[in-house]
């Protein structure tokens, strides 16, 4: 068996590089758990006037758990409910799906606290210092049935 060839790309890898990993491990994880990944699910703020897209919340499966990947709320709307709005969004679709709960990560200098009014409760860290900003894990796990 040859060798491979071990590529570093320190700078912008390509998506295309990006996609390719990505469907090894989900090869391996459907392998593995005899199951694949749900799509992902988007919850989307758009402009009034123009509807272009402004913000929002993107999620996707996360074995039995949403993870909200990326949540986005506009300067504009800040301050309006708009965020607790995305977030039951996506809880009701995580519900519908049948997922265990909720789970997400957020930087210090991002939206902690707005998650824990949510009742999301934090569940790891990784320490900030040193030019590295503190980065929290947080989760809500639904009430069984």
């Amino acid at each position: 068996m040859l060798e491979p060839i071990i590529d570093t790309v320190a700078d912008t890898p390509r998506p295309e590089d990006r996609d390719a990993v990505l469907a090894a491990l989900r090869a391996y994880n459907i392998a593995q758990t005899g199951k694949s990944e749900r799509p992902d699910f988007a919850v989307l703020v758009r402009n009034p006037q123009t509807r272009a897209v402004e913000g929002g919340l993107y999620g996707e499966e996360s074995f039995g758990w949403a993870f909200i990947r990326y949540l986005v709320v506009p300067e504009a709307y800040r301050g309006q409910g708009i965020g607790s709005r995305l977030m039951a969004e996506a809880e009701k679709i995580a519900r519908a799906r049948g997922y265990v709960g909720v789970w997400l990560d957020t930087y210090e200098f991002q939206a902690r606290p707005f998650y824990e009014k949510q009742g999301y409760e934090v569940f790891g860290a990784l320490e900030g210092g040193n030019g590295a900003h503190g980065q929290f894990f947080l989760k809500k796990r639904f009430a069984t049935p």
